[in-house]
């Protein structure tokens, strides 16, 4: 499994305010972020996966609200998250 108990409490470590903190923005969307690159690789792979495909672009659609959202609310910490995880609008 690519995504074990330890990968999401050091994705909540490093982005968020502390393991725990499981509803943070930044921890969410970091997570997000991890989980897009996982099924990206698994695209180029397999290629006819539609079912993965869809996954991904709803994904997509739930970290872009996500982005959306902090940038209304913060936009210092949307400037912070995406230098931190090397995303771009």
């Amino acid at each position: 499994m690519y995504l074990t108990p330890e990968v999401k409490k050091d994705i909540f470590k490093k982005h968020g305010k502390s393991e725990t903190d499981t509803g943070s923005a930044e921890g969410q969307i970091a997570l997000f972020t991890h989980r897009i690159q996982h099924l990206t690789q698994h695209l180029k792979k397999n290629h006819k996966d539609f079912n993965t495909e869809r996954s991904l672009v709803k994904l997509v659609g739930k970290r872009r609200a996500l982005l959306d959202y902090l940038m209304k609310k913060d936009i210092m910490r949307y400037r912070a998250i995406i230098k931190e995880l090397g995303l771009r609008k």
